[in-house]
């Protein structure tokens, strides 16, 4: 290979995921098995935005992979005030960030509040993101960084319980879908102890069937043109790369829209602090799933810049986030 890594990458970005941002004290997940370090998870933020700003190659944007503020924001009356906090801390570079949506931006806010606010990157993103769905409710949307390279941001909550009104037809139908596996009275605890069918939860959910097809129809276009594509979305959608607890609940049909396309090169996510990672021998797609800064102690970090060269990408990761070195297939 005569692309080496002393070679100038072609482009740069930083991911970071889950960072639940709260000013409150620390305490745990729902399981009281891990600690969530929520004031400090703005001081780790910090510590991305020094990495990415002290890097030799500067990043071209970050991708924030979604939960940028905890839902405990929501019962204090302060989502917006840490939405605010968490967004300055971004403002302070000038590099674009492109936000995808999980469960804690709908904990906090409506669908309708989220496409008018700050985190619908289709408006506030310095280069016009376009190829969006035709259903403007999707939060969906594609870029381009550089020429050949293409970016695809999901919707993983497109069908769900979150952020819908619940006399809504969207409401309803994802109610039947998951009551077909999940037959709780909290629906936020999982069918199952184990196995796949623990994914669906409340606090998971699914691609549209419109979404699903947009996504055939922008994969097909990348085909053509012979483009490297990379999805990022908050729910990891791969069993191998995730715990089955933190998966999409339709994920097998994002993957069978994957497969059937050559051009996609990797599929980010976030959603499960503990991350994963998994390629498959029959795709060679990359999937990633990032540790989340929010179970990261304060004398941690949990980051990654991505440099980007004609046949991979190169990770490197702080902290928490391992190195990786992602040969394109």
């Amino acid at each position: 290979m005569d692309d080496c890594p002393q070679q100038p990458p072609l482009f740069t970005f930083g991911v970071i995921a889950d960072i639940q941002y709260a000013d409150i004290d620390d305490g745990y997940n729902y399981t009281r098995t891990r600690k969530r370090y929520y004031r400090s998870a703005l001081q780790l933020l910090r510590n991305a935005q020094d990495g990415w700003s002290e890097a030799a190659v500067k990043p071209e944007f970050i991708l924030q992979l979604g939960d940028v503020i905890d839902g405990f924001n929501k019962g204090l009356g302060a989502s917006e005030r840490a939405l605010d906090t968490v967004l300055r801390e971004f403002s302070s570079s000038p590099v674009e960030v492109h936000h995808v949506w999980g469960n804690h931006e709908f904990y906090n806010f409506s669908r309708s509040a989220l496409l008018r606010s700050k985190l619908n990157s289709t408006l506030h993103a310095g280069r016009s993101p376009s190829g969006a769905p035709a259903n403007c409710d999707i939060y969906a949307y594609t870029f381009s960084p550089f020429p050949g390279f293409t970016f695809v941001v999901l919707d993983a909550y497109d069908v769900s319980l979150l952020g819908r009104e619940e006399c809504s037809e969207e409401y309803v139908n994802a109610m039947n879908w998951i009551k077909e596996y999940n037959g709780n009275d909290d629906l936020n605890c999982p069918p199952v102890l184990e196995g796949l069918q623990q994914r669906f939860t409340m606090f998971n959910g699914g691609f549209s069937k419109d979404q699903l097809d947009w996504l055939h129809s922008v994969l097909s276009s990348a085909d053509e043109k012979r483009e490297r594509v990379t999805i990022v979305s908050h729910l990891p959608v791969h069993p191998y790369s995730t715990a089955p607890i933190c998966l999409a609940w339709n994920y097998d049909e994002l993957l069978a829209v994957i497969r059937s396309h050559g051009c996609v090169v990797c599929y980010m996510a976030g959603h499960d602090h503990d991350g994963g990672y998994h390629r498959p021998k029959d795709t060679g797609v990359h999937y990633l799933t990032l540790e989340g800064v929010i179970e990261t102690p304060p004398d941690g970090d949990a980051f990654g810049t991505v440099s980007v060269y004609k046949d991979r990408m190169v990770l490197k990761g702080r902290g928490r986030v391992a190195d990786r070195v992602l040969m394109f297939p």
